[in-house]
């Protein structure tokens, strides 16, 4: 949700009443209807002709956990902090905070090293270097933008009111979105693609009412569980049927729910002793399943079952950093599933 990294967490959110260990892994697990709560490992955005269809938006407390349903998918809701600036600031650090630990190493540069930072990334020339250059540098504005708004709550807390308006305001607001517009350089810590839509995270903070970027977290958020289920399914199609991998069907359901789950989840929230454990053991249990090599198995048979398992772990992994930094990673899934296309083809020699 809001939350990312196991180590932070928002500033004592207003959190509904969760409900049991039981009914929360119940609920991972499909026990609750489809139409409430749809939860199978490929399944799609409920169909518009359904006699059930919620609008999104649509809140429900479902086994004593409210969620908020948005493209077929039910989010799990948590109360937005107060309409502050005290509230927007500690939002803004921790997206700030998340942003960097889903990012690629040596981008968190402080902010007194703006000046330092653009004059390289100016003059650098090669193309693989200037990339990092601008990443480095979209890490100084955006600690150069929480160092202005720091200093803005602080005289705020001093009674001294500053508006919108206020040249420390502009200037706070410019380096978010020359930051935002940088993150397009920005890689996520896998290495395998950027992700600036978690890059722009603190600068949508920045310019929204904090209930309304709540509400683009949740539709974010459901096209995450989206991206999560196609992954599932194309893993699935790929090896699913074949007898070296009996029982991963079953694996990858579990381990698709539990990532939805813990997408959805803060920090905070109490679930999450429950629902991350489950999370991590999930993607071991699929990992540890290594292909049964038929009898006679060729040498070349037994290639493509090794290449089938580190396909297997690539789609796995892909799943967890999709789950993890809660945004979609469309590129990584383009080339995932392109893999996966040509593994098929030579496992039809096996």
């Amino acid at each position: 949700m809001i939350s990312a990294s196991p180590a932070s967490t928002l500033a004592n959110p207003v959190v509904r009443p969760q409900a049991s260990t039981s009914a929360t892994i119940d609920s991972a697990r499909g026990t609750i209807p489809p139409h409430d709560l749809p939860d199978s490992a490929t399944r799609e955005p409920a169909d518009e002709a359904s006699v059930d269809m919620p609008e999104n938006g649509e809140r429900r407390i479902l086994q004593g956990t409210e969620y908020i349903q948005f493209h077929g998918y039910w989010v799990r809701w948590y109360e937005p902090l107060d309409e502050s600036i005290a509230a927007r600031k500690r939002l803004i650090d921790h997206l700030t905070r998340r942003a960097f630990h889903h990012t690629e190493p040596g981008i968190n540069t402080p902010g007194e090293r703006l000046a330092m930072a653009r004059g390289v990334w100016e003059q650098q020339t090669d193309p693989a270097l200037k990339r990092v250059n601008a990443a480095m540098l979209a890490g100084a504005l955006f600690n150069r933008a929480t160092d202005i708004f720091t200093a803005i709550v602080d005289l705020e807390e001093k009674g001294v009111r500053i508006s919108r308006g206020n040249e420390l305001m502009k200037a706070c607001g410019d380096c978010f979105k020359e930051a935002l517009e940088l993150g397009r350089d920005v890689r996520h810590v896998s290495g395998e693609e950027g992700i600036d839509e978690l890059w722009g995270e603190p600068f949508r903070a920045f310019t929204l009412p904090i209930a309304q970027y709540y509400e683009s977290r949740y539709i974010k958020i459901a096209q995450t569980m989206a991206n999560i289920d196609r992954l599932a399914s194309i893993i699935i199609d790929t090896l699913g049927e074949r007898d070296e991998f009996e029982g991963l069907g079953e694996l990858i359901d579990e381990f698709g729910a539990a990532a939805r789950h813990e997408c959805e989840t803060m920090k905070a929230d109490d679930s999450i002793f429950e629902i991350w454990p489950r999370f991590v053991a999930a993607g071991e249990a699929v990992g540890a399943l290594r292909p049964s090599l038929k009898p006679m198995c060729t040498r070349e048979c037994s290639y493509v079952m090794e290449e089938a398992y580190n396909t297997l772990c690539a789609g796995r992994d892909l799943i967890n950093w999709v789950a993890r930094a809660r945004v979609p990673m469309p590129e990584s899934t383009r080339q995932f599933m392109h893999r996966c296309e040509s593994l098929q083809d030579r496992l039809l020699t096996c």
